[in-house]
């Protein structure tokens, strides 16, 4: 894990040195001044030498702004290293999600990856800061107050010895019991992200069927969760600090007990039991220091498992050793493929597919709600692998090609359509980044968006909100459909893309495709058999298996279901999924 997360480090590492060096430079200063007070008191003050005095005095303000600038110096670069660091673990894990497969995604949900790219690494940042600069002090303070304080009494200096144990005993059982809880902890973390994040997705549902109130309680549950295990392990945490307030106390009293015997007689001065003191309370103060660090990692611990797990994990969907980097044409061939999205050939979504597009073809694609319609496509730019089977596009299996070439390839527009917060302009252009913007206009006018994109007043400048929430969702479908025409690719998936614009432009938005991508491939997924009936072929899936293939006027004399589907809708408007 710490080798893992150490890669992050990189060009921090210089930061991350430079903070512990100034850091023991200000523990010397520190310790040393105790040791010139001392003699301050010996032979200045109770000898009344007013120019040894002043010697020593001047010594000891340059050694007190060595101390401030060497401190100054270690939290500055403590703070850069730390920064830099948890920087660099973001864009580190946020570049390995890019790779993720969506089983990857599956594996750790989105919920979980935000709050891994949030809070757990504020938590690691936080640790590292402290490891660089606290982690480095506490110990050194406590060695060097050590060998300072044997100097001056090794008899009294042996009370560490009996106490430090006694508090190291009690600070690593702290640890041990609360780790696990923290684990719980940011597990639970994730599922609060989960409920926040489907509660903003679906606000205006919320609204739409008052349940404001059920959504509160359901937040109330899982927020109660997190209060309930952070109190616990804080009150077991808190223990430290009795734990801590009760070793000082004891060596203070014990030392000011023997000290003052000493002291009585003779064997000790007055200025050595004064700087015995100021050691005590480093080593001590150090001490608590050191449990803070403690509890840090305590809770930093489960978020840097967490973290390296995401840095750790691999697409499942990797490039093989001489990838094909040349899609030839848009055919496409399903060889008896079987799919399942957990890869257990017992819980299949796809059984048995076996058929061929040729290339330029358009293929209509039908069937009801869980037929395994959107599984389908999903594995010809290889979103997912086939669990068994082949899946070929121009000929070669998808698994040969290098990933990047093959989605170049094809183009997806998905069910549910997605736009980027920005300018139409620069959503458009996800399509190809150098189209210019006569090359926009032409594609937003062919997917029948050109029109409703002059009445914004900023034209092709209009900001999109986040999701695309400040457009309908028959202009949103249209922009998406303008996207993938500008990406020119050999391969066209339409995942009822058109369900929210009307027959008219459904009808001229197909017409477009059949003029102005006659040898593009096209896989048109829809509900409505009207927006599949012009096309070369229709396929019919039921249950995650063929049906049915063939064009409209051969279905309609041979299948069953889909003669159903046509007579219902013509007759009374209804859709597939309508009961029979």
């Amino acid at each position: 894990m710490l080798k893992t997360l150490a890669k992050s480090i990189r060009q921090y590492k210089k930061d991350s040195i430079l903070a512990p060096l100034f850091m023991i430079l200000e523990i010397i200063m520190e310790v040393l001044i105790p040791f010139l007070m001392a003699d301050l008191i010996d032979n200045g003050v109770n000898a009344g030498n007013m120019p040894y005095i002043t010697k020593l005095s001047i010594v000891l303000l340059c050694f007190a702004f060595l101390s401030l600038t060497f401190g100054a110096l270690s939290g500055s670069y403590a703070a850069q290293g730390s920064a830099g660091f948890a920087a660099n673990l973001r864009h580190d894990i946020f570049t390995n999600v890019q790779k993720f497969s969506f089983a990857n995604i599956d594996k750790f949900s989105a919920a979980s990856l935000v709050t891994r790219l949030t809070t757990d690494i504020s938590n690691v940042q936080n640790t590292y800061q402290m490891l660089i600069r606290q982690a480095v002090r506490a110990p050194i303070m406590i060695l060097m107050a050590l060998f300072m304080s044997f100097r001056v009494n090794p008899q009294i200096s042996l009370i560490y010895l009996a106490v430090i144990p006694l508090l190291a005993i009690g600070l690593f059982s702290i640890i041990f019991t609360v780790h696990p809880i923290f684990v719980r902890v940011f597990k639970i973390y994730d599922k609060l992200n989960s409920i926040v994040r489907e509660n903003l997705h679906g606000i205006r549902v919320v609204k739409a069927y008052v349940r404001e109130e059920k959504e509160v309680e359901k937040f109330n549950k899982v927020s109660g969760d997190i209060y309930k295990d952070f109190t616990k392990a804080s009150n077991k945490v808190a223990l430290n600090a009795p734990l801590m307030q009760l070793c000082i106390n004891s060596c203070m009293l014990l030392i000011s007990w023997i000290g003052a015997r000493l002291i009585v007689g003779g064997s000790m001065s007055t200025g050595a039991l004064m700087s015995f003191f100021t050691y005590t309370m480093q080593i001590l103060m150090s001490l608590m220091l050191l449990s803070m660090v403690f509890v840090m990692i305590i809770i930093s611990r489960a978020s840097a498992e967490r973290i390296t797990e995401v840095l750790k994990e691999e697409s499942s969907l990797q490039n093989p050793e001489n990838p094909v980097r040349e899609v030839k044409d848009g055919s496409i061939l399903f060889k008896n493929v079987d799919f399942s999205y957990s890869g257990n050939a017992e819980k299949l979504s796809l059984t048995g597919i076996d058929f061929t597009i040729r290339a330029g073809e358009t293929i209509g694609i039908i069937g009801g709600t869980g037929s395994a319609k959107t599984s389908l496509v999903q594995l010809i730019p290889r979103l997912y692998d086939a669990t068994s089977g082949e899946v070929q596009v121009g000929g070669i299996d998808v698994r040969a090609y290098d990933i990047e070439t093959l989605r170049n390839e094809v183009a997806v527009v998905l069910q549910k359509n997605l736009l980027f917060s920005g300018s139409i302009k620069e959503n458009l252009r996800w399509g190809d980044k150098d189209a210019s913007d006569e090359e926009l206009a032409r594609v937003a006018a062919l997917a029948q968006a050109d029109s409703f994109v002059k009445t914004f007043k900023d034209g092709y400048d209009t900001h999109i909100e986040q999701g695309g929430t400040n457009v309908s969702g028959g202009q949103k479908q249209r922009l998406c459909i303008a996207r993938a025409l500008l990406k020119k690719p050999k391969i066209l998936i339409l995942d009822d893309s058109t369900s929210a614009v009307d027959t008219k432009t459904d009808a001229l938005i197909r017409k477009v495709f059949k003029e102005e991508l006659p040898n593009t491939t096209k896989l048109i997924i829809a509900q409505r058999v009207s927006s599949v009936q012009d096309a070369d072929r229709i396929l019919v899936l039921d249950g995650g298996k063929i049906n049915g293939l063939g064009t409209h006027e051969e279905l309609l004399a041979s299948n069953r279901i889909y003669k159903e589907v046509y007579e219902l809708q013509v007759q009374g408007g209804g859709d597939f999924d309508e009961e029979k």
